[in-house]
């Protein structure tokens, strides 16, 4: 298995393989397969060490990958909290952050539903 930041690919196409690394898409990863004129169908496991090395490098050099991403991302949202603006006291209270709906949905950020005794009432 090819080993790139810290990462280890799957043997899958290069263009493919390398999304597994956290910051990298597919957009991202074709453009750094352009910049460095690899062949796009390649396996990972059929890279060679000189193929490795100029990855890791190009990927050190110019981009934010993997754990100081995490850490940018979460030092912005921590950000947000601080100044107490609208997006910072969503994150706070646990809810959608980008205007979506709560009153149905929103399972995914809130949790599990919470039943409430006495809720429904009988008509008649």
């Amino acid at each position: 298995m090819a080993r790139i930041i810290g990462v280890e690919l799957p043997n899958k196409r290069i263009a493919v393989a390398l999304t597994y690394i956290y910051g990298i898409g597919r957009s991202k990863s074709k453009e750094i397969i352009a910049k460095l004129k690899l062949d796009s169908d390649k396996k990972s496991n059929a890279l060679s060490e000189e193929e490795i090395r100029k990855i890791n490098k190009l990927l050190s050099e110019e981009y934010v990958l993997e754990g100081d991403l995490k850490s940018e991302k979460s030092d912005f949202i921590k950000r947000l909290v601080r100044i107490n603006c609208y997006r910072g006291q969503r994150h706070k209270k646990k809810l959608p952050v980008r205007g979506q709906r709560t009153k149905t949905n929103a399972r995914t950020r809130k949790g599990r539903g919470k039943t409430i005794a006495n809720k429904k009432i009988a008509k008649g």
